[in-house]
């Protein structure tokens, strides 16, 4: 198995494309094609991290932040310690990739897990991704709907939220007249010709297009396939940021605090006073968290949990 395979099955779960468009996620350092050996997983790249690397035989580290953030102008391996830890993993032919905002904000990812951690039941989203998607609409044939369906929904076309294979189907009748320089696979050329066709509606990743019409015109019967692309503006359901959900019962302050410091085994973090307030919906984000209060207090969570917050807006939200 190549780095390359790896990268791949991580990034059909949680795929560059929706990540924080400042972010640098993907191949950091070293090849895709190299072959695995061992594979040593990090919160952030550092000398010590790639030592352990070195001492276990991993020639691949995945790690959750970016060593690359911002552009390098110089390898200084004398003054820059993003140099150094570039020219160790060079030296020692280790790759290195990073899954970061795109694990934030994929079902499953950071915010889940920690949702999943804390035992909270009906986790779901605290706020859905604007649209990322299409709506890919083709008319074929009746005897080959199922094939290009097929090569749709095998190339991750059709998801949406936890259902696969999606799709609405309308049976209509389609007409054509070839030139002379046509070879048609139904009827014949300069012949005015009208063919019983489905029209096939599908939604689909923006990324995934090119892929997608690739197996369409593997398996599509037709020289010139008639099919639309269409921008959505609804929100996408299968990513998006922070998770919520509700604890069994609603408890109070200090039961919330211990039932953190149990399910996270952390024993110091920082907590506005919500005195005498009952908690049972809770909101979790498990990077930056100033920008998804908003969206916590319009969906009524009684408590948010995040790693990173300003100071003022810490105590801004106190009393709420």
């Amino acid at each position: 198995m190549t780095c390359g395979e790896i990268f791949k099955y991580i990034e059909s779960w949680a795929p560059e494309e929706i990540a924080w468009n400042k972010d640098n996620v993907g191949l950091q350092v070293g090849s895709a094609e190299r072959k695995v050996k061992n594979i040593l997983l990090a919160l952030d790249l550092n000398m010590k991290v790639i030592t352990e690397a070195i001492k276990k035989d991993c020639n691949i580290i995945i790690t959750h932040h970016p060593l690359l953030f911002n552009p390098l102008r110089k390898i200084d391996t004398d003054q820059d310690n993003t140099s150094r830890l570039v020219e160790k993993l060079i030296k020692h032919d280790i790759t290195l990739f990073s899954s970061h905002t795109n694990l934030d904000f994929t079902k499953g990812g950071v915010s889940f897990e920690l949702a999943k951690a804390l035992e909270l039941k009906n986790i779901r989203f605290l706020s859905n991704l604007k649209s990322i998607q299409y709506k890919l609409i083709i008319f074929v044939p009746e005897a080959h709907i199922e094939k290009v369906a097929a090569a749709i929904f095998e190339n991750g076309g059709g998801i949406i939220g936890e259902y696969s294979n999606c799709s609405f189907r309308t049976k209509g009748e389609g007409s054509f007249k070839g030139s002379e320089k046509t070879s048609p696979s139904v009827g014949r050329k300069l012949n005015y010709e009208k063919i019983d066709e489905i029209k096939l509606e599908v939604l689909i990743d923006s990324w995934k297009l090119d892929k997608i019409l690739s197996a369409i015109r593997k398996v599509h019967p037709y020289e010139e396939i008639a099919y639309d692309v269409y921008p959505l503006v609804n929100e996408n359901i299968n990513y998006g940021i922070g998770a919520i959900g509700e604890l069994d019962k609603p408890i109070n302050q200090k039961e919330f605090l211990n039932h953190i410091s149990k399910s996270l085994s952390i024993n110091n973090f920082r907590y506005t006073d919500g005195k005498e307030k009952k908690i049972k919906t809770v909101a979790v984000c498990g990077g930056y968290g100033t920008e998804v209060i908003p969206g916590a207090v319009k969906k009524g969570a009684d408590a948010l949990i995040t790693a990173d917050i300003k100071y003022h807006t810490f105590f801004d939200y106190q009393d709420k």
